[in-house]
């Protein structure tokens, strides 16, 4: 008989395809989050599953999962699961890291690119017929070149964003749990600085590091407080790394620039008022919306599931402290 999978994500017809040939798949079709309970109820008799970020795979979870082998995740991030639990079980945990730090990259630059300039503002303004003429001070915006850029978290996604502010000569500071190498900021033109000095100099500041309680509300009202009245805060990384409610009556009270979203601290709910204000733009957290990066993403998670059933390393396995007592 084959193992039987849970995949709770609408993939590319092609991995989907390729998984149900190989395993008894069951696969949810609809383009939306899977049904708590469904999942409940599906994983019990599983040996494999393939999750979303929008689905919390904890103790409960975990505890009706008997037969869970592998838990491959659709995602650089995996703070939706609960890891510890999965390693005490003998489930092995993987992700998709990498494939999506080009993508996610262009859309924190277009976003620094669209708020600056006003883009959607205008895009709205145009389609409501208010665009009346031409004015030499109508509708004004700022310009990016030149700008000084700060980066949180210089990871790949960091780096990525780094390198495309050159082509703006954007001075590009950055903080970071580590240090880069000497080499490694020549080559990025980066300078290393304190959250302090970074939140006080840069014009723009775009957020890459990953959701953990050291990360939870690293951008509160104290933060935002240090920032320019004409700075620019981008957060393309999670939701919940900028405290939602203090970032509202920043933006309320115009004490800076702007804010570009793509994700949300309580996501997809937001915060009441947020949708109301013009200086910020918001996102359906598509950062590694593209095509060719979730057709990556799909098969990188495939790849890895296949490994860990097949009882082989998957190749991004993140709790590489099971495999002592992985479940065989």
């Amino acid at each position: 008989m084959n193992r039987r999978i849970l995949v709770t994500g609408r993939l590319p017809q092609e991995i989907m395809t390729g998984l149900s040939k190989k395993y008894e798949a069951d696969i949810n079709i609809e383009d939306k989050p899977f049904d708590r309970q469904k999942l409940l109820d599906g994983i019990k008799d599983k040996e494999g599953l393939l999750s979303m970020i929008t689905d919390t795979v904890d103790e409960e979870v975990l505890d009706r999962a008997d037969h869970l082998k592998m838990i491959a995740q659709f995602g650089v991030g995996y703070n939706n699961i609960d890891i510890k639990a999965a390693t005490t079980r003998g489930i092995l945990v993987s992700n998709t890291p990498g494939v999506l730090t080009d993508a996610t990259a262009e859309l924190a630059f277009a976003l620094i690119l669209a708020i600056s300039r006003r883009l959607v503002e205008g895009d709205r303004m145009t389609r409501e017929g208010r665009f009346r003429c031409w004015a030499p001070m109508l509708f004004l915006g700022r310009e990016v070149t030149g700008k000084t850029l700060g980066v949180i978290g210089m990871g790949k996604i960091g780096k990525a964003v780094a390198q495309r502010a050159r082509c703006f000569n954007m001075p590009i500071l950055y903080h970071n749990r580590s240090r880069m190498s000497k080499s490694e900021e020549k080559e990025l033109t980066a300078k290393y600085v304190d959250m302090k000095t970074l939140l006080s100099q840069a014009d723009f500041i775009t957020l890459h590091v990953p959701l953990s309680d050291q990360t939870r509300h690293l951008i509160g009202s104290q933060e935002l407080s240090l920032m320019k009245p004409t700075a620019y805060l981008i957060n393309t990384s999670r939701g919940p790394v900028v405290d939602e409610q203090a970032l509202l009556e920043t933006l309320r009270n115009g004490r800076i620039g702007g804010a570009g979203l793509d994700v949300y601290e309580n996501e997809p709910a937001l915060t009441p008022g947020l949708v109301e204000l013009e200086n910020v733009i918001l996102l359906p957290h598509v950062g590694s919306g593209t095509l060719e990066t979730r057709f990556r993403m799909a098969n990188m998670a495939a790849e890895n599931l296949i490994a860990g059933l097949s009882g082989k390393v998957p190749p991004n396995l993140v709790n590489p402290e099971v495999l002592p007592k992985r479940r065989l």
